[in-house]
C-alpha cells in the first residue's frame, strides 16, 4: 500500500507541471525537479536496502518508512513555496526508498520457488497500477481542486497502511550488525547526484558544455573509486561482484532502458497533450490510463508465463513491443493525436508488462543467493536513477526546443518531444539486442 502511494505521488505530479509553473513562476527545467529530485533521493535510499536489511528488522524499517512518508506528504500538501515542496518530495523519496526493496525482498524470500514468477508479478502489479492511477488522479484533482489535494488525499491510505503494518509486522531481532561505510556512501551520493545534475544541466548549457562534461567525469571517477574500495572491504556497503555475472548485467541494462523510457514518456505525453493539443489536465492524465491498466494486468500474466514457459518468450516479445511503440512515437511525434497517444502507449505498456517483472526475476535468479539482496538493491536504486535521468533528459530536449521556437510554445514542445522519442527508440533497440544476447549466453 505504501509502495503504491509512493509511485502514485511520483506519477500524479507529472500532469501538474503547467499549474506549478504558473503558481510558483518557474520554468520547465526547474519544475521537473519535483519528479527528478524525488527519484534521486529514492535511488540513494534504495542503494542502502541491502545494508538496512542486514542491520534492521522489517518492523523497524516499515515504521521508519511510513513515518517519513506521512510527514513528507503533509509537508507537500501545505508547502507555501517551491523550495518546501521539493523538501517534502525528498522526504517522500526516503519513505518510498525503504518500502520498495523491503516489499521485493519479502517476496523473494517467502515465495515458493515454483511460483516465484507469479508472486513477483503481483508485487510488480502493485507498483504498475500506480502509473495508471497517478496521472488521471492528478489531472482530476488539479482540474477540479488544487494540486495540493493530491497529497492530502494520499494521507488516508497511508494512515491505513500504518495501522495494518503495525498489526502484521511482528517484533524480531537481528543476529549481528555490520559496519556502515560512511565514505563509501558519500561516493554513491556524489556519483548519483553528479549524474542527475549533469542530465539537468544539459537543458540550459548543452550536451557538449564544460558543465555537463565535468559533472559526468565526477560521476565516473566516484563510481570507479567506490568499486575499487568495495573489493578490499570484508563487508562492503554493496557487493559489486554482481557485475561479474554477464546475464545480470545484460538484464540490468534492459531494465534501466525501460525505466528511463517510461519516466521520459510519462513526462512528455501529458505535457505534449496540454501544451500542443491544448487538452485539460484530466484528459492529459487519462492518456496513460488504458495502457497502464493493461500493463499492470500483464505483469501478473507475464509472471505466470515465466513459471510455465520460462523467461525468454515473454521478455523478447515485450522488448519487440516496446521498440515498435517508440518507433511509432518517433514517426508521428510532430502531430500526435489523442487516439495515437492511447494506441501507441497501450503497445508500450503491453511490452512493459511482459518483460520488466520477468527480467527482474530472471536477473536475480542468475545470482548466487547471498548476492541477491545486493542485486536487488542495485537494480531498484539504478532503476530510480534511470527514471530520474529519463525525466531530466526529456525535459532538457523539450526546454531546448522551446528556446529555439520561443514564439511558438506548441511547436517547440512537439519538436523537443519528437527528439526525445527518437533517442528512446535507439535505446530500446539496443535493449532488445542485449536481451537477445542474454539468452544466447551459457
Amino acid at each position: 500500500m505504501m509502495s503504491f502511494c509512493g509511485v502514485v505521488s511520483e506519477t500524479s505530479m507529472n500532469v501538474t507541471f503547467p499549474a506549478l509553473m504558473n503558481e510558483f513562476g518557474i520554468d520547465t527545467s526547474l519544475v521537473q525537479w519535483v519528479t527528478t529530485g524525488y527519484l534521486l533521493v529514492l535511488s540513494l535510499v534504495i542503494t542502502l536496502s541491502s545494508y538496512l536489511k542486514r542491520n534492521f528488522t522489517e518492523r523497524t524499517l516499515f515504521l521508519t518508512s511510513i513515518s517519513c512518508f506521512i510527514v513528507a506528504t503533509s509537508l507537500c500538501a501545505w508547502s507555501p513555496n517551491f523550495a518546501m515542496l521539493i523538501g517534502g518530495r525528498a522526504l517522500q523519496g526516503i519513505g518510498t526508498g525503504i518500502a520498495l526493496p523491503l516489499m521485493f525482498n519479502i517476496v523473494m524470500e517467502e515465495s515458493p520457488k515454483e511460483r516465484l514468477g507469479m508472486f513477483m508479478g503481483i508485487a510488480t502489479l502493485i507498483t504498475a497500477m500506480a502509473p495508471a492511477v497517478g496521472p488521471v488522479y492528478g489531472g482530476f484533482v488539479v482540474e477540479h481542486l488544487s494540486w495540493r489535494y493530491i497529497f492530502t488525499f494520499l494521507l488516508i491510505p497511508l494512515f491505513l497502511s500504518l495501522v495494518v503494518g503495525v498489526c502484521l509486522f511482528k517484533k524480531s531481532t537481528i543476529a549481528a550488525r555490520s559496519h556502515f561505510h560512511i565514505f563509501d556512501y558519500l561516493l554513491i551520493v556524489v556519483a548519483y547526484s553528479s549524474f542527475i545534475f549533469a542530465m539537468v544541466s544539459a537543458s540550459h548549457s548543452g550536451w557538449l558544455s564544460i558543465t555537463f562534461m565535468g559533472l559526468l567525469v565526477v560521476c565516473i571517477l566516484a563510481a570507479f573509486y567506490l568499486v575499487r574500495r568495495s573489493k578490499d572491504e570484508p563487508s562492503p556497503l554493496l557487493r559489486f561482484e554482481v557485475f561479474e555475472h554477464s546475464k545480470f548485467v545484460l538484464g540490468l541494462f534492459g531494465i534501466l532502458v525501460v525505466q528511463f523510457s517510461t519516466l521520459a514518456i510519462g513526462y512528455a505525453i501529458p505535457n505534449y497533450s496540454q501544451l500542443v493539443n491544448h487538452t485539460g489536465a484530466f484528459l492529459a492524465g487519462s492518456l496513460l490510463v488504458p495502457g497502464c491498466i493493461l500493463g499492470a494486468v500483464l505483469a501478473v500474466v507475464g509472471g505466470t508465463i515465466y513459471d510455465k514457459l520460462g523467461p525468454k518468450r515473454p521478455i523478447l516479445t515485450g522488448f519487440v513491443c516496446l521498440s515498435s511503440s517508440m518507433i511509432l512515437f518517433s514517426c508521428f511525434g510532430h502531430h500526435l493525436s489523442t487516439m495515437q497517444f492511447y494506441l501507441f502507449y497501450i503497445l508500450y505498456t503491453l511490452g512493459q508488462g511482459l518483460c520488466v517483472g520477468n527480467m527482474l526475476t530472471y536477473c536475480l535468479s542468475t545470482l548466487p543467493r547471498d548476492l541477491a539482496p545486493d542485486g536487488n538493491a542495485l537494480i531498484n536504486s539504478l532503476q530510480q536513477l534511470s527514471g530520474a535521468a529519463g525525466t531530466a533528459v526529456a525535459a532538457s530536449f523539450v526546454a531546448a526546443a522551446q528556446a529555439v521556437y520561443a514564439g511558438n510554445l506548441a511547436m517547440g514542445t512537439a519538436k523537443g518531444s519528437t527528439d526525445a522519442f527518437i533517442l528512446l527508440s535507439v535505446l530500446m533497440l539496443l535493449a532488445l539486442a542485449a536481451a537477445g544476447r542474454m539468452f544466447k549466453e551459457n
